[in-house]
């Protein structure tokens, strides 16, 4: 569980009020956020799938410590977070000096993909568009399937793994935990994330319906691309546990079933395990019937009295209709599942405006908090300064009141504290506030030099 930022105890609401901060950049030391990326939206399957990389080669490239071994364009970005799914390939970077052509650099170096190749579908977001556009991610508002759950996940990984890494540091770091605090109260705030979302999922709900809880039902699912591993990972959260994967080519059925701890069995014991199974969801990418009305029927023969409920998800179909001829066995194509997914994507359509104001709220609240670090150096050297002062006065009027006993003593301890706190109090709030309307830097100058605070908290962040 990642906690959310408190940016509310940073920054009141009231302080974001002026639309030009909004626009401003982000730090006032320079430091900027920049997003490139390519997604399902621009750029086509296979160049997705050339840019996709493994979690492992995530990890080796976002190595900090390795950063001499890196290519330039990482070595000058301070933070660097990768978002890597197959619909989407997204850099998130922050950096004083840095700039979009060396988020270009690094991912043409990461996956080996010429920029010329990928510079007509990549878009380019800085500031306040790269913060908004993550927290659309992260709440399933980008996504190929309006409102889908999983990237939230995808979200929480890619944080999980850079920070891991080392790859990023504050600003990153607050970023994406904020964009998982905005997805979340999104999902579960409004109704974008609720219904089935998918013909996979839509399936997987009506397999539910048809035979109630599915942890003793016995699955079998034709197929091993997008589809069914969607449909493989409805049906695991719907508590389903005896999962058998059947595929033409057997390495690709093990490879689905081991990543969702399942079966896996080659197409000649299609058979077999037909006779077995309560539900079938077939999703190949076959141009013709794959479970015909003779193979259905010999699986029925040896199991009278026991139904079959059979889910074609492929397009042009895998079923023949003519299997609702075998007494027991009863068939769902995709035009019985598409109405159920109208219906469902119908309700988190009525849901996006009550989402993106959410997701609006929260970009705001975020904005803010990045302007209030213009100041923190300032107010920790403040802090400081008056700490030592506070110290050295109160060190010296215990010498001299060396009668006191020691409970005495701590009083006056306590008194110079509490002192010092409610005295810097309101300036430190005035400066946070001051700081969310875009004037951080103006007000932390004016601090700096009426308490000569010139050489205090210059490492900044």
């Amino acid at each position: 569980m990642i906690p959310p930022l408190a940016f509310a105890d940073i920054v009141p609401s009231s302080a974001v009020d002026d639309p030009q901060a909004a626009q401003s950049p982000c730090l006032g030391d320079g430091t900027r956020i920049f997003c490139l990326g390519i997604s399902h939206r621009e750029a086509p399957v296979e160049l997705r799938e050339r840019m996709a990389l493994s979690p492992e080669k995530l990890e080796a490239l976002l190595d900090r410590p390795r950063a001499g071994d890196k290519p330039l364009g990482f070595r000058r970005l301070s933070e660097i977070a990768v978002l890597s799914t197959c619909n989407r390939f997204e850099v998130y970077a922050a950096s004083r000096r840095g700039g979009f052509q060396d988020l270009v650099d690094f991912v043409s170096a990461s996956t080996g993909v010429p920029e010329p190749e990928f510079r007509s579908f990549a878009l380019r977001r800085e500031d306040r568009e790269a913060v908004g556009h993550l927290f659309r991610v992260g709440a399933g508002l980008d996504s190929m399937v309006l409102g889908e759950t999983q990237v939230l996940g995808q979200v929480t990984d890619a944080y999980d793994l850079s920070r891991r890494a080392g790859g990023i540091g504050p600003v990153i770091s607050a970023l994406f935990r904020a964009a998982i605090h905005a997805g979340k109260r999104a999902q579960t705030e409004t109704a974008i994330g609720r219904n089935a979302g998918s013909v996979s999922s839509v399936a997987a709900r009506l397999a539910a319906e048809k035979l109630g809880d599915l942890a003793d039902a016995r699955i079998v699912v034709v197929g091993a691309g997008e589809a069914a591993e969607l449909a493989v990972e409805a049906l695991r959260h719907r508590n389903a546990r005896h999962i058998t994967v059947v595929n033409r080519t057997r390495e690709r059925a093990r490879e689905l079933a081991e990543r969702w701890r399942s079966e896996s069995l080659g197409f000649e014991s299609i058979t077999g395990a037909l006779a077995s199974a309560d539900i079938v969801i077939s999703s190949t990418g076959a141009p013709h019937i794959v479970l015909t009305r003779e193979l259905v029927a010999r699986a029925m023969e040896g199991r009278p009295g026991r139904p079959m409920i059979l889910i074609d998800i492929a397009v042009p179909r895998d079923i023949d209709p003519a299997v609702n001829e075998v007494p027991g066995a009863r068939c769902y194509d995709i035009d019985d599942l598409e109405s159920r997914l109208c219906d469902a994507l119908a309700e988190r359509r009525k849901a996006v405006p009550e989402a993106e104001a959410i997701l609006e709220a929260e970009t705001e609240s975020f904005m803010a908090y990045l302007r209030s670090l213009d100041i923190v150096p300032v107010v920790r050297a403040l802090r400081a300064k008056a700490e030592r002062i506070r110290l050295a006065e109160t060190k010296k009027a215990l010498r001299q009141l060396e009668h006191l006993d020691e409970e005495d003593r701590h009083r006056v301890e306590f008194l110079a504290r509490s002192v010092l706190d409610r005295l810097l109090h309101e300036p430190t709030l005035r400066l946070k506030e001051a700081a969310g309307k875009g004037r951080g830097n103006e007000y932390a100058a004016a601090v700096r030099h009426l308490f000569d605070l010139s050489e205090e908290g210059s490492d900044g962040l």
